[in-house]
């Protein structure tokens, strides 16, 4: 019984974690590959980054980064 209880409070820690931190934007798609085999990472999870930013793949490393915004015309 103790060994389903830690399983299940293990669960819900990874699930929270993981939890969008109030931003319901997706990471904008990475085109662009970068030619380091191994690039520099600013951030690991959207808990490491400011407010109103993601923590997104771009096209060298993982980067805290805004909203994009909508160009109109």
């Amino acid at each position: 019984m103790k060994t389903v209880a830690a399983l299940i409070l293990v669960g819900m820690l990874i699930l929270w974690a993981e939890l969008p931190t109030g931003s319901a934007w997706s990471c904008p798609p990475v085109r662009i590959t970068c030619a380091l085999h191994n690039p520099p990472n600013q951030c690991f999870s959207n808990r490491q980054c400011p407010p109103f930013t993601k923590c997104c793949r771009t096209y060298c490393g993982r980067k805290c980064i805004r909203k994009p915004s909508i160009v109109t015309h």
